[in-house]
């Protein structure tokens, strides 16, 4: 009897849980209210450079998220007025569980729960109540021979690991990165060539109707790159040069 009894709450428990999260989720598309997104900065290589530059980050250097996201919102028909709202979090000093070699649905679920559970538990003694969206940026140092480790979202749990560099001039950048990752918590999904990181066409491409086709003016936020040519591709400079594609305005529920 004890052994059921205990069973019965676990599941109980679980039903809560899964709940909680259906109806985070399905909230966080219906696009009625602002969502609150957490920024927290991680000093990512332990350089001074890092600990200077996030000393002085302030909210003011991720407002060009919320103009993005709510020119967007209005441009797929929402009138909501800010649909993202942006705060600035303070410094975490753990950093987060390393993204697995191996990529079995069992050990990147098992990365995910942990990752859930860090996120959870570094973050908390500073949030009340809770954000809706967690994002921690890890900091490191420029260097032209430096490449960035991958920043990944995670639509259960919503939260975003970020890697970006140290410095105002990468601050259009990496509002971009976050901004991907941000929508990747949303349900939006990858619209790049893993092989290269080229865009995949149409779905990858801002403007898939142009003529001619190249130059892109804009990238497809999830597709990563304004496209050049069939082989060529730049990173855009700052989230001005960027548009939401409709499969991803599908996908966050702009578009229905």
């Amino acid at each position: 009897m004890f052994k059921a009894i205990r069973v019965t709450i676990l599941l109980f428990i679980l039903g809560m849980v899964l709940t909680s999260t259906w109806l985070s989720q399905a909230r966080s598309t219906d696009w009625n209210n602002s969502l609150w997104v957490k920024i927290y900065p991680i000093n990512a290589d332990g350089s001074q450079i890092s600990a200077d530059y996030i000393q002085q980050l302030s909210a003011e250097q991720f407002s060009g998220i919320e103009s993005f996201v709510s020119r967007e919102v209005e441009r797929y028909g929402h009138d909501l007025k800010r649909p993202v709202r942006i705060e600035l979090g303070s410094l975490i000093s753990e950093q987060p569980p390393a993204l697995p070699d191996a990529h079995s649905k069992l050990t990147v679920m098992w990365w995910s729960l942990r990752m859930r559970w860090w996120a959870y538990r570094v973050a908390n003694p500073q949030d009340s109540p809770a954000p809706d969206v967690r994002i921690f940026v890890r900091y490191h140092a420029p260097a032209s021979d430096f490449l960035l480790e991958n920043s990944v979202g995670l639509q259960k749990g919503m939260v975003g690991i970020v890697n970006g560099f140290a410095g105002r001039r990468y601050d259009g950048s990496n509002n971009v990165i976050i901004t991907h990752e941000f929508l990747h918590t949303l349900g939006a999904t990858d619209k790049y060539e893993a092989a290269n990181g080229l865009p995949r066409f149409p779905e990858g491409y801002a403007e898939p109707d142009r003529k001619p086709r190249y130059p892109q003016r804009f990238a497809e936020i999830m597709g990563g790159r304004i496209a050049l040519a069939d082989d060529d591709a730049v990173i855009p400079r700052s989230l001005k040069y960027v548009l939401i594609g409709e499969q991803t305005a599908t996908e966050i529920r702009l578009l229905r």
